[in-house]
């Protein structure tokens, strides 16, 4: 485990996973993220590679050849090498292996870092094509955050505030074994265009936005304080708690570069929805924050 501390915040990153583990407001004494009870979710900040989301029954076609993988991906779960370390500065990183080729077959490096920047933390991911053919993949963050001042019986728990600010938020809807269909709601806000989270949002699982409709969510009380903020340039955006007609007692605010399959989906991984491309030798790179107000 590898700790960073500046005056504002403590964090600690697990190398399982290069997975954020600790998110301490030093101002506060409160820990912002969630700790993995596994009675609700035995995850922190998992990152989601090389798929987001589920592929249609777990298995998925590349250059012709069928691979199976689970939801989300196999980062999550594979430990990362620490390759620099700063006061204010920790980078790990991924490299595909023969196991890792058993599940998905392309030559990658995937490094991830993160930086205390006064009272924010900078996650940055590059992902690296080492080989010689197209590389095509996804990728996201999954942080889950405690909710303030939680309180099982409340009418509503807390809210999100999005921006840009949009009259019709449009969401798509998952349906059969982990995977969307073409079915598109809306969101519903309360008179100042924040969306009230209550027992019922997520009985649908995960509130789901596509084309960057939101590029910058808060979190806030149930007094309408706000209290986290998340920043990034995402095409997708993901609002989840594993809730059905109550609470846990955290959310998850998630920023992706791709989305599960639609039903029934069997064509190539290099067709999916939202996939990125790499060309050989080539490099990804993005980054987001997680701002403590």
């Amino acid at each position: 485990m590898d700790t960073l501390q500046n005056d504002f915040i403590r964090i600690e990153v697990n190398t399982l996973g290069a997975e954020l583990y600790s998110l301490f407001n030093l101002k506060t004494g409160e820990e912002m993220l969630w700790q993995g009870d596994p009675a609700y979710w035995k995850r922190r900040s998992p990152v989601l590679f090389p798929i987001v989301g589920s592929v249609w029954e777990n298995k998925f076609l590349y250059n012709g050849k069928q691979y199976k993988m689970s939801q989300h991906g196999f980062a999550r779960d594979m430990e990362f090498s620490l390759t620099e370390k700063s006061d204010s500065r920790v980078t790990y990183e991924l490299h595909s292996s023969e196991a890792t080729k058993e599940l998905y077959p392309a030559d990658f490096v995937l490094k991830i870092s993160y930086e205390l920047i006064g009272n924010s933390v900078k996650v940055t991911w590059q992902v690296v094509n080492n080989g010689e053919q197209d590389m095509h993949f996804q990728i996201g963050a999954h942080p889950a955050f405690n909710y303030k001042g939680f309180n099982p019986d409340a009418p509503v728990q807390g809210f999100f505030s999005l921006l840009p600010v949009d009259f019709t938020y449009r969401l798509s809807t998952i349906t059969e074994k982990g995977c969307i269909d073409d079915t598109v709601t809306s969101v519903k806000y309360d008179d100042l265009c924040i969306i009230p989270i209550t027992k019922s949002t997520f009985n649908n699982d995960a509130l789901i936005l596509e084309d960057s409709q939101a590029t910058n969510v808060t979190l806030l009380d149930a007094c309408k304080v706000p209290y986290l903020r998340m920043t990034f340039d995402a095409p997708v955006l993901g609002l989840w708690s594993p809730a059905r007609d109550s609470y846990a007692p955290f959310v998850c605010i998630e920023p992706w570069y791709g989305r599960c399959d639609k039903v029934g989906y069997k064509g190539e991984f290099a067709q999916r929805d939202w996939a990125l491309h790499l060309r050989p030798h080539e490099s990804f790179k993005t980054s987001y924050s997680i701002e403590l107000l």
